[in-house]
């Protein structure tokens, strides 16, 4: 079943399929009518591009030990370089990174100018590419205790800052839902500063059904109205048919 054209340009993220290989995945998110796949490590394109499918956001550096503390510039921002040339090379959009974890003596302030800091250095590149680089809201409460992008007035503040159409927000619609709520008014108010959406259901981050309590179809077309153009990515964990439900998440976020 391949759904039928909207506005919302959609994709799937991989780990959520763990027990089915990319090559199906891949395969099935094809018929369903997908853009691409989100966080496939470069050595496994081969098997995007075999079915026509793009990488919608590539993997970088790890999530605790992100931007916001200067001991971790170095290894981040060369992972991330690196993430943008290859991304670049592909013709693919987006590179993934994270703020990091809260430590002793890094208020959210610092971490704030510390991440400024850090994404000014590789913008450029991101730039000269046309690649997007976008930092991850994730919740502290449930998942990610400590994480230091986990509001999504911080995340503005920090494209703000850095001041690049290239450097943007991962909206995680899970995760703003359990950190802050007020999904549908927040993504209207910082439209301009996100550059890529994550969905899943809340609570438990499983299926967009009628189990969980956000109603998708009101916040796609949110995103749909507010220009959007990017891609929104499915990374719920099925708790039943994984591809049913990829296939019902599809169909509810098609408005």
């Amino acid at each position: 079943m391949k759904s039928s054209p909207g506005r919302i340009h959609q994709s799937v993220c991989a780990w959520c399929y763990e027990n089915t290989s990319l090559d199906v995945l891949a395969r099935r998110a094809k018929a369903f009518g997908l853009a691409g796949i989100d966080l496939v490590e470069p050595g496994q394109w081969n098997v995007l591009k075999k079915h026509g499918l793009i990488c919608t956001m590539t993997p970088s550096h790890a999530i605790e030990m992100g931007l916001n503390d200067p001991a971790n510039h170095g290894q981040c921002l060369e992972r991330i370089g690196a993430a943008i040339e290859v991304t670049a090379d592909a013709g693919f959009p987006n590179v993934i990174c994270f703020s990091g974890n809260r430590r002793a003596g890094i208020s959210d302030e610092r971490g704030l100018r510390h991440c400024a800091v850090a994404v000014k250095k590789v913008v450029g590149l991101a730039e000269k590419r046309d690649v997007t680089v976008c930092m991850e809201l994730l919740n502290s409460k449930v998942n990610h205790p400590g994480y230091m992008c986990d509001r999504t007035e911080w995340g503005a503040d920090l494209v703000r800052r850095v001041g690049s159409e290239r450097f943007k927000l991962l909206y995680d619609i899970y995760h703003m839902q359990v950190q802050e709520g007020d999904v549908i008014s927040t993504i209207k108010k910082h439209a301009s500063a996100i550059g890529h959406y994550h969905t899943a259901g809340v609570p438990g981050r499983h299926e967009i059904d009628a189990t969980q309590e956000l109603y998708y179809p009101a916040i796609m077309r949110a995103i749909a109205g507010a220009g959007f153009t990017g891609y929104v990515a499915h990374e719920f964990i099925p708790t039943r048919d994984p591809m049913a439900a990829l296939r019902q998440a599809i169909a509810v976020c098609d408005v």
